[in-house]
């Protein structure tokens, strides 16, 4: 009781506050998510996502020699093709723009970990993130070209993948495919409680991918909804998931908690593109001070109980845990 008991006594010197501190954001947490594009020389800003950028791949190998002298150790990939099609054929080819990227950090900064984006939405003429038959989007043979996507990275030098189409049974399929084909040693990280949010517009202007009909909400998760979550994850890990994520973060704080209480898998937090533009427009407009929001969101996924971070706020967070 007071005055025995005075909190503020570990807040009034700075030095003891840091000690005492109980969630702390560090280096390994943190992955930063890039767009890459075909062409040479491209440093192209994202009017979306300010301080965002589609990079050709020579650019994209100078962005990531930067990134990892800073302290990042992942990236995450998401690739803007020359051509798309109904089925995204350009997701699986070899030669097609996120493989010549793989291999081209690979070769340039082996020691970064190389995560790819599974999915069609970006290589689709329809912008959905499967076979679309009839206006509707179908499941299964879905799977079989996603497990050819996650193959194509793999023998490009990817060191994960991860699908983000949230088709029923898709963690499965790809791990057959890899184990397969010699990549039993490629992790999956699954987009396992990927959510049918407002918050993803952002990216969609950034990676060119807004569906031409309808909407996401046949296959994406309804905001609304917990216990699917669980079930979703559940799932993912039963086919063989090694990460589960959640996305986004920020408006989810509550399924990234559930998660770490339920499953004995690392989990990442997606900080979406919606969540990374809010910040930034008020920061402009000098509402907020955007360092210490920054600071203060990525804590809180943290503290949710995320192991990773997706964000595009990377390298400022880098720099600030470096002061």
């Amino acid at each position: 009781m007071f005055p025995v008991h005075r909190p503020r006594r570990l807040r009034e010197n700075p030095t003891l506050r840091e000690m005492v501190r109980e969630t702390r954001p560090s280096l390994q947490d943190l992955i930063y998510p890039l767009f890459v594009r075909p062409g040479r020389g491209i440093k192209e800003p994202i009017p979306s996502m300010p301080g965002q950028f589609r990079y050709s791949v020579d650019m994209l190998v100078k962005e990531v020699r930067e990134v990892h002298s800073l302290g990042i150790r992942a990236v995450l990939i998401f690739g803007i093709p020359e051509r798309k099609d109904e089925l995204g054929s350009e997701a699986w080819s070899p030669d097609g723009i996120v493989q010549r990227a793989v291999r081209a950090i690979k070769d340039e900064v082996p020691e970064l970990l190389v995560i790819t984006d599974v999915c069609l939405c970006e290589y689709t003429s329809h912008g959905h993130c499967g076979v679309v038959e009839g206006g509707r989007v179908l499941n299964d043979p879905t799977l079989e070209l996603l497990s050819k996507v996650a193959l194509s990275h793999a023998r490009s030098g990817a060191d994960m993948v991860a699908p983000s189409d949230m088709m029923d049974g898709r963690v499965k399929a790809i791990r057959e495919a890899l184990d397969r084909e010699g990549f039993q040693g490629v992790p999956i990280m699954a987009y396992s409680a990927k959510y049918a949010s407002a918050f993803y517009g952002p990216f969609r202007v950034a990676a060119e991918s807004a569906p031409k009909f309808g909407d996401r909400s046949s296959y994406q998760m309804d905001p609304p909804n917990a216990r699917e979550a669980l079930k979703e994850m559940a799932l993912d890990i039963e086919e063989g998931a090694d990460i589960v994520m959640v996305k986004p973060a920020l408006a989810y704080l509550d399924i990234i908690r559930l998660a770490r209480e339920n499953f004995h898998v690392p989990v990442a937090a997606y900080s979406v593109s919606g969540e990374y533009a809010m910040i930034k427009a008020a920061a402009k407009e000098g509402f907020i001070d955007e360092r210490r929001i920054v600071f203060e969101v990525i804590t809180a996924i943290k503290r949710a109980g995320a192991d990773l971070i997706i964000t595009y706020f990377a390298k400022e967070m880098a720099r600030e845990i470096g002061r």
